[in-house]
This record gives C-alpha cells, structure tokens and sequence, in this order.
C-alpha cells in the first residue's frame, strides 16, 4: 500500500494518457490491475472511520507479512477535529517508523507492535509501541529515524500536526521498546 501510494501520481498520470488516447480498454485493465493490489490487504480492524481503517490495516498487512507480532485495537468516534487526511498521516508515519525497526531486528521473536487508538475522555490517544534494537537514537535531543540517513521527516510532520491541532507527542525509550502517545482534542 505504501509504494502505491508513492506512485499515485504515476498512476494517475498513466490513466489519463490512456483516457486521451481514446484506450478505454488499457485504462480499465491497468485499474482492474490496481484494484486486485489494493485487494490484497487484509482488513484487521475496522475503527469505524474508512480512511483510517484503511492505512492502518495496509500498516497491519506489512506488519503480518514481516512475521511483526501484532497486538490491536482502535475506535474513533464519528466526529473528529482532525481532518482525516491528517490522522492518516499520523498513523501512517509512526507505523512506517515502527516496522521499519521491527525489520532490523534479526531475531523474528523479538519483533512486535501494539496499537491503541480511543477516546480518552475529551481526547483522541493514539499509542504506538514496537521493538526496537537497542534504544531509539536521538541527535540534538529529537528521535531519529531507523530509516535511510536517520533523518525523521515522518516525526517532525507528525508533531507539526499534531501541533497544529493543539495536541500533545509523548516519546519514551526503553532498552528493546519505543512507544509514542499522542492526544489530539476532540
């Protein structure tokens, strides 16, 4: 789901050739094609919210198939302040962090991720815990990424958002565990 998505624009841009072109019957091929991609995610959970549940069973899907035990739970109630786009932004970026440091541990047993989206009184919490290697590496007192140059553009998005919102990121580190908690107001 997270490479489709990469390659939305792509995608788009392929289709209204088609379209242009007058070749109906390439376009709907190439979107049978996509939809039978899309098909392949398994619905985990159902938070009641479809964009949500979306991302998170695509997240929950790479999980499973990285042998990451899972452990789950999310609701939502129906009327947000955060626009939905932006929860998935949240949730997508801080499970891309999680698997991405589930995949560096060799040992398989090791690997796990706990999910916890509700209503926390008048908040929306979001939890997210997973293994993680050693402890999480900071550089000038902020998290850095497991990714690539260890940049955290995916962290700083997230709390921008949640900024944006007048919600509160907690981040905490243990030796084999990272957890991060926000609370967005509802």
């Amino acid at each position: 789901m997270r490479e489709w998505r990469h390659d939305y624009h792509n995608h788009l841009q392929t289709l209204k050739g088609l379209l242009a072109l007058g070749r109906c019957g390439e376009a709907e091929g190439y979107l049978d094609q996509l939809e039978s991609d899309l098909q392949s995610v398994d619905t985990i959970l159902k938070t009641g919210n479809l964009m949500l549940d979306a991302i998170l069973n695509s997240k929950l899907s790479l999980a499973e198939k990285g042998e990451v035990a899972i452990r789950a739970k999310a609701s939502v109630p129906p009327s947000l302040t955060v626009a939905d786009v932006d929860l998935c932004v949240i949730i997508g970026n801080l499970l891309d962090n999680a698997l991405e440091s589930c995949r560096q541990l060799p040992d398989k047993e090791e690997r796990f991720l706990r999910i916890y989206v509700g209503r926390v009184k008048e908040q929306l919490y979001i939890l997210v815990q997973n293994a993680v290697a050693g402890r999480a590496g900071r550089k000038g007192g902020r998290y850095r990424s497991a990714k690539g140059e260890g940049h955290g553009f995916g962290l700083r998005r997230v709390d921008a958002l949640v900024a944006q919102y007048g919600g509160l990121v907690n981040r905490q580190d243990e030796p084999g565990v990272f957890a991060t908690e926000i609370f967005l107001p509802l």
